[in-house]
């Protein structure tokens, strides 16, 4: 037998002192919860006598329209449990809503599934991770739109902050993602755009760090001795390429094949993977004395030239073995680069991407003009770059006030 009850959740209390009321089914120990649509602050609510107190303007009215909503309630339980002995919580709470409440889970992961070609791995499977934590927090699947409440996300919010410990940009993130999922199946007519609560979050902005190595940090990752019998001296000499060769990518620079690579003008001239831009640039000295380590007699135009990725593989045809092979290399280059970090005692965590940032700050630091950097970097926006200009500025602001008196 299904118990039902009208439920204040204090827990969800907002920034006014106001808290949702739910209507509770409780069906074989599991519990639903339901929103009604109203808000009380805790003196205005008698749990007891399950009505609003007088002091809560229009009392009268709102606890008729409760009455009606349990009555309403009660009703479809006790037909829903008369015509099936055997009733989920979930089949009660959809009597109660109505078959008009569509779930949220099910339509985001339908949605993540048809977006699965028109984005990038990497952004797919981040999708993935949020909507995995977003489950995580409610407990299951079972979470319909209009469940999702400002209050509710509130709680998320809160969850993300002080059990996950993440920081206000990964918070955003979460919440932009979530909020996508909404906005599409708003575009689709199976929700009200008014029920979209998203908007209502307001998610203070953390300024942007870039992190890089600076000229000495360079100089003492280049001289640093790694175990030549694993991939670390490769996953090296892939950094100081892309430190000295604009910045790429890991991708690209996994990616990178001989015939990209034109020794006599000394350029490079590859499709970026991220954008699908044809970029074409020169490189320095420095760059082509490490591809000069790894050009071979056995060397072919059609070979990688670093030896992370396999030739005469399906990488270029199978969409889905070239993530899985990029997710690999990926994990590799974190490891050995992360212990390489720690060897030089760098105050911050070592990953490939700074090797981008390391290019750029210290092309701008040696007079390289902020377009030519773009440029180089294939940056699709100047102001992109300009967050690197912020860094030069900041550095100098910083040397003033310690130097000069």
């Amino acid at each position: 037998m299904a118990t039902v009850k009208l439920v204040l959740r204090t827990q969800q209390k907002d920034k006014n002192g106001d808290s949702p009321l739910y209507i509770r089914v409780i069906k074989d120990r599991k519990t639903r919860f339901i929103s009604t649509g109203y808000k009380f602050k805790e003196n205005q609510w008698d749990d007891e006598k399950q009505r609003v107190r007088k002091n809560f303007p229009n009392s009268a009215r709102v606890n008729a329209l409760l009455s009606q909503r349990i009555a309403d309630a009660e009703g479809h339980v006790a037909d829903l449990e008369r015509k099936t002995k055997s009733v989920s919580g979930r089949r009660l709470k959809e009597a109660i809503k109505g078959k008009g409440s569509v779930n949220y889970f099910a339509y985001a992961t339908n949605r993540l599934e048809q977006m699965k070609n028109s984005v990038s791995y990497r952004t797919h499977r981040g999708y993935k991770d949020i909507l995995a934590k977003f489950e995580k927090y409610n407990g299951s699947k079972d979470l319909n739109f209009d469940d999702i409440t400002f209050s509710f996300l509130k709680d998320f919010q809160n969850y993300c902050s002080n059990t996950l410990s993440n920081n206000n940009t990964t918070i955003k993130l979460s919440m932009t993602v979530l909020g996508k999922f909404y906005k599409d199946a708003i575009k689709e007519d199976l929700v009200g755009a008014n029920l979209y609560p998203f908007d209502k979050i307001q998610i203070k902005k953390e300024a942007g760090k870039r992190t890089f190595l600076n000229k000495d940090q360079i100089k003492a990752f280049s001289e640093i001795e790694v175990n030549p019998e694993t991939k670390a001296q490769i996953i090296k000499d892939m950094f100081l390429f892309s430190v000295y060769a604009g910045g790429l990518r890991l991708s690209d620079v996994l990616e990178l094949k001989w015939e990209n690579i034109n020794l006599n003008e000394n350029r490079i001239t590859k499709t970026i993977r991220k954008t699908g831009r044809l970029h074409s640039f020169k490189i320095g000295q420095v760059a082509i004395s490490i591809l000069n380590k790894y050009k071979t007699k056995e060397s072919e135009e059609t070979h990688f030239v670093f030896p992370m990725l396999v030739n005469d593989t399906p990488y270029f045809q199978n969409k889905e073995y070239a993530n899985a092979e990029i997710e690999r290399c990926t994990s590799l280059c974190s490891l050995h680069l992360k212990k390489i970090g720690k060897a030089l005692k760098l105050p911050f965590n070592l990953s490939f991407h700074l090797s981008r940032h390391t290019f750029a700050t210290n092309a701008l630091n040696n007079g390289m003009r902020i377009e030519h950097v773009s440029k180089l970097m294939d940056h699709s926006d100047i102001g992109i770059t300009q967050i690197y200009a912020k860094i030069i500025s900041q550095e100098l602001d910083d040397a003033v006030d310690k130097f000069v008196f």
